[in-house]
């Protein structure tokens, strides 16, 4: 029996949750070491040189950045797709995918959770409300724009449940966590389809460890995802003073 996957990264982070939808579904075991990137200790570097997550170890082969890892995931275990067959619908849903790690990322995770969440409780710094203006105001609402061209009035972008679906839901689903929540009426395809993938089981399962941890101090974490039963690997790469990483973050 081979052993099972191993991932690094909180369930918090719409990098990670792509992740874990990918693993829940193609019914793959793994363990979780729930760390965000900011308590990673120095053997945390060595596996992530960016101090990024997530990181996935499966025997000697060490992966990093969500998009790398799904693919890999994709490859190896394809019984059940989470790409589409069609190899321009394929480059599309990629598109996609790489349009909100970018555009979201930058405007949800960094400018408006890391503001409002990680920057005052993880660093114990104040706030920058320009930035998170700007993100609810500007920048949130161009890609929301732009992606109301891209998605269907119903369904899945692609027909079928893809990485597409999955990484643009996973990001706003990190906005609900600041009280974002999309204007059903100004964007009526990207409030239907982010609500159509968050209300899918695997996402109702992954929130119920996403809640416990946004409602706990990190160094509690561990010990109350393991009373919930969460799958967590033996040994952590946590518990360092937080840090920022590589790439620096106003």
């Amino acid at each position: 029996m081979s052993e099972p996957l191993t991932l690094i990264g909180s369930y918090i982070s719409p990098y990670v949750r792509k992740v874990l939808v990918f693993l829940e579904l193609k019914g793959i075991d793994y363990r979780i070491d729930p760390i965000p990137p900011f308590v990673g200790n120095d053997a945390f570097s060595q596996l992530s040189p960016l101090r990024r997550i997530p990181v996935l170890s499966d025997g000697d082969l060490l992966l990093n950045d969500s998009s790398v890892i799904c693919q890999y995931l994709e490859d190896r275990y394809p019984q059940i797709p989470l790409y589409p067959a069609d190899i321009t619908a394929r480059a599309q849903a990629r598109w996609l995918e790489e349009y909100a790690d970018v555009a979201l990322g930058e405007a949800i995770t960094t400018k408006l959770f890391f503001q409002l969440g990680v920057k005052p409780h993880i660093f114990g710094e104040k706030t920058d409300e320009v930035l998170v203006q700007q993100a609810r105001e500007i920048d949130i609402p161009a890609a929301l724009d732009y992606l109301e061209k891209q998605l269907p009035a119903e369904g899945f972008a692609f027909g079928e449940l893809s990485i597409a679906d999955i990484s643009i839901a996973s990001f706003f689903r990190v906005a609900g966590f600041v009280r974002y929540v999309i204007d059903a009426e100004r964007w009526p395809r990207c409030a239907g389809l982010v609500a159509r993938t968050l209300a899918l089981p695997v996402f109702a399962k992954l929130a119920t460890f996403e809640d416990r941890a946004l409602r706990t101090p990190v160094p509690e974490q561990r010990a109350v995802l393991a009373d919930m039963h969460a799958p967590l690997t033996a040994t952590t790469c946590g518990g360092a003073p937080p840090r920022r990483g590589v790439i620096a973050i106003d």
